[in-house]
């Protein structure tokens, strides 16, 4: 009478890989894009604990906007783990150092599931701040996540 739940075995899973380009785009709102489809929420074959998820390649993630005063005012709080060792680090600091790239990676890693399966499913994500990447051979299919909502870019 009912239909049996559906339950993705390892061999059943396709892994597609995705290139996103980051330019113009709100962080917010390309991180939930990104961590949908590390999840495989997109998919209808979505297994809860299986990594069924495509692998993303993120570009000019040096090039990502923040809406508001958020450039200056959003701050980073992290721990050193010794009393009094709280630091904090502005998105504008982040942004214009070495490693713009982290800010996507922890918008992202902040949205996915904490523990084993989330951290997998976190190492499918590449995230780089040129237009440079070394995945071509992969042939990454292209999503253009600008036009799937006039909010999700933004000039600079």
């Amino acid at each position: 009478m009912y239909g049996k739940t559906y339950s993705a075995k390892p061999a059943d899973i396709d892994k597609k890989w995705v290139l996103i380009d980051a330019k113009g785009l709100v962080v917010g709102r390309l991180a939930t894009v990104i961590a949908l489809r590390l999840l495989g929420k997109h998919k209808a074959t979505y297994t809860p604990h299986m990594d069924d998820g495509d692998n993303i390649v993120v570009v000019n993630a040096d090039k990502v906007v923040l809406t508001g005063r958020k450039r200056d005012q959003k701050v980073y709080y992290r721990h050193t783990g010794f009393p009094g060792g709280i630091k904090e680090r502005s998105a504008k600091f982040i942004l214009e150092g070495r490693f713009p790239e982290r800010i996507v990676e922890k918008a992202v890693q902040r949205m996915l599931p904490r523990g084993p399966l989330g951290r997998k499913q976190l190492g499918n994500l590449r995230v780089y701040k040129g237009p440079e990447h070394p995945h071509a051979a992969q042939n990454p299919a292209p999503l253009d996540v600008a036009a799937l909502n006039p909010k999700n870019a933004r000039s600079a």
